[in-house]
């Protein structure tokens, strides 16, 4: 009994073992779906959690983009009542999108109708118009009080730009006019003394040749005056070849010209003869006998004959005490005593 008993208690154990068995199986299988189930449910998570990052990405781009959309509106809706005074909805009921377009000023006449709104075409023609209108800058209500005295100003300047250019011309009249008296004046004057000089060169040389040369002969103006000077058996004539005595004595012709030419009330001279000898101080004494009876002469000299020929004496002497005395003597007086 017992082992009949045992081998149905063995029989049944192997029939629960085989159903158990058979139930793992199958909840094997159950969780084999439910774990390919799971992975697709978590993918399919994954690609929505994306998706709905990117949603909420665009919504908030969207919210931005609205937000300065509705900041821009404002502004424009502000400059609209600032600069042209014109609230939104005037503004929209006489220049919305579905009223007709003016057409451009300067259009033909057979081309001057209004056309519909075409949103290309106006958003060109107003960047071609807000590039003219920086062109032109802003706008200065005070331009027309500006040019009010701008004008006046261009007219004063105009007026007296006229008058310098009549002074201006007045001016060029005066200088011509005393360039030309000038020019007569020292043409005169220049004969004159180059007339003396030749003759008085000639006294105070005996067969020597002086004369004066003008450097720029067609330019009375500018030109200079060069002194050729030719003594007697002597073939140089330029001054820097003659002697001390030789170029005083020719100075001295030159001045004697002068005197002669255009005549003074009274000459000074200072030891004009101190390198001359006794032959041709008394040729100089002799011209100056001929000035001195139309002018006053007062020579400084150490010459004895020059003071021979004076009228009258002055001189400076210090006697023992060291004090200098200025004497004078006239000479006609002394001879008449």
């Amino acid at each position: 009994a017992v082992a009949d008993g045992a081998g149905r208690a063995l029989l049944r154990i192997d029939v629960s073992l085989a159903g158990a068995d058979t139930e793992r199986k199958a909840a094997e299988e159950e969780r084999a779906a439910r774990d390919a189930e799971l992975k697709t449910v978590r993918a399919r998570v994954r690609e929505l959690s994306v998706e709905l990052e990117k949603l909420v990405n665009v919504v908030h781009g969207s919210e931005v983009a609205r937000a300065e959309r509705r900041l821009r509106l404002e502004q424009l809706e502000l400059k609209a009542v600032e600069e042209m005074g014109v609230d939104v909805a005037t503004l929209i009921a006489e220049y919305g999108p579905r009223v007709p377009v003016p057409p451009p000023p300067g259009a033909p006449d057979d081309e001057a109708v209004p056309v519909p709104y075409v949103r290309e075409v106006q958003e060109k023609r107003a960047r071609s118009a807000e590039r003219q209108l920086g062109q032109l800058g802003r706008i200065n209500p005070l331009a027309l009080e500006e040019f009010a005295a701008l004008e006046e100003r261009h007219a004063f300047l105009t007026t007296q730009l006229e008058d310098l250019k009549k002074t201006r011309r007045d001016l060029l009249t005066v200088v011509q006019e005393v360039d030309a008296r000038v020019q007569e004046v020292f043409s005169a004057a220049y004969h004159d003394v180059e007339r003396e000089f030749a003759l008085i060169f000639g006294r105070l040389f005996p067969g020597g040749d002086g004369r004066l040369i003008l450097t720029e002969p067609d330019d009375m103006l500018t030109t200079g005056i060069e002194v050729e000077a030719r003594p007697p058996g002597k073939k140089v004539k330029r001054l820097s070849l003659l002697s001390g005595g030789e170029r005083s004595l020719t100075a001295v012709a030159f001045l004697a010209a002068i005197f002669k030419a255009r005549p003074s009330p009274f000459y000074v001279m200072d030891e004009v003869e101190a390198a001359l000898d006794d032959t041709n101080l008394q040729r100089l004494l002799v011209i100056f006998e001929e000035l001195r009876a139309s002018s006053q002469l007062i020579v400084i000299t150490h010459q004895k004959r020059t003071m021979e020929a004076a009228d009258a004496l002055y001189g400076v002497t210090m006697q023992g005490d060291g004090i200098s005395q200025v004497i004078s003597q006239k000479l006609d007086r002394a001879k008449q005593a």
